[in-house]
């Protein structure tokens, strides 16, 4: 009989500490707990105002609570041991594998941003705040996720590193924008612009920045009233550029060095040995009479007229001319090698 009542009596207070909350208590409710006191208050609001503090993690509750007297006596199971710190870093590893810092709060459904996270050993993460309030609602220690009891709490920061690893990341985007920008409104000033409008406002600039006199000024603001004569005036600085530019192309192409007529009888074998006798531009025949002999065809057009270049490429001579004017090179290069040549009727 003492064996049976001090089962039911040990029974009774494993029921009561377990299954009657603290929380539910309301005489419990109001009283304050003993933790909580100023000094403690301005002790944690000077430590989250340490850089250095705010990185470490630690253990909420890290004490076990005491075993009731059905634990005691065998009666119930104890309660499982405290995770040790490798079993956390696995814990914490499973996290961040699934991405739980990264995703909002699944009680408040809201970014963690700098706001102070926990990580429970079901490797669930929250606000701190959020999970308080949802222990207070339910009035027992259960995880919102999984449903998981009697959890431990680790204080975690990965939210917020990853928040300031974005935040970095969107200084750097906006600065290098900006020096994109600059750099671009630099080259704007410089730089002559194709379009035709944009180039005239351009040169305008340019001259009324040219003329500092007054005198100068007033000319070139009564030049810039007539569209036809400021018209007239940029045609002919272009058609002077492009004279300049002519002269030079000459001037490269007789500084370098024209093949010998041994050369070019070497470049007619190779071009013997390559046997191809068609236009690599307009893709027809090749029109010559030593080539009407080689190929032994006369599907050609006798007016148009084929050259040989210094690479053993052949073209049509008006095909290569219209290639030449559409090239924007100060000397054009060969369509098919890209070198520099020079040509020969045949």
């Amino acid at each position: 009989i003492n064996t049976l009542v001090i089962a039911s009596v040990a029974f009774q207070d494993h029921i009561t500490r377990s299954m009657l909350h603290p929380l539910r208590d309301p005489l419990l409710r109001l009283k304050k707990p003993p933790h909580i006191t100023a000094n403690s208050r301005a002790k944690e609001r000077g430590l989250q105002r340490q850089p250095q503090q705010e990185e470490r993690e630690y253990v909420l509750e890290s004490s076990p609570p005491p075993l009731t007297l059905a634990q005691k006596l065998g009666l119930v199971a104890c309660p499982a041991k405290r995770l040790t710190e490798d079993e956390w870093t696995q814990v914490k590893a499973r996290s961040v594998q699934q991405g739980e810092s990264a995703q909002p709060c699944a009680i408040c459904k809201e970014e963690f941003l700098l706001r102070p996270q926990v990580l429970l050993s079901c490797s669930h993460v929250f606000h701190r705040a959020c999970l308080k309030s949802f222990e207070r609602f339910s009035s027992k220690k259960c995880c919102p996720m999984c449903r998981k009891e009697q959890y431990e709490t680790r204080v975690i920061h990965d939210a917020a590193k990853l928040f300031r690893h974005e935040c970095a990341t969107r200084i750097q985007a906006c600065w290098r924008g900006y020096v994109a920008r600059k750099r671009c409104r630099t080259l704007r000033k410089s730089l002559c612009p194709k379009d035709n409008q944009l180039r005239r406002k351009f040169l305008e600039e340019k001259v009324r920045f040219e003329f500092t006199d007054a005198f100068h000024s007033d000319f070139f603001r009564i030049l810039c009233k007539s569209n036809k004569v400021c018209e007239a005036f940029l045609h002919d600085i272009n058609r002077s550029l492009s004279s300049s530019r002519r002269v030079f192309q000459q001037l490269e192409r007789k500084c370098a060095s024209e093949p010998r007529e041994s050369d070019w009888a070497q470049i007619w074998s190779q071009v013997r040995g390559r046997d191809v006798w068609d236009c690599p531009i307009c893709l027809t025949a090749l029109c010559s009479p030593s080539l009407q002999t080689e190929a032994g065809t006369s599907n050609c057009q006798p007016s148009r007229r084929t050259v040989l270049l210094s690479c053993s490429h052949l073209f049509h001579q008006q095909c290569l001319e219209a290639f030449e004017g559409f090239s924007i090179e100060s000397r054009p290069s060969c369509p098919l090698c890209r070198s520099v040549y020079h040509k020969k009727l045949i």
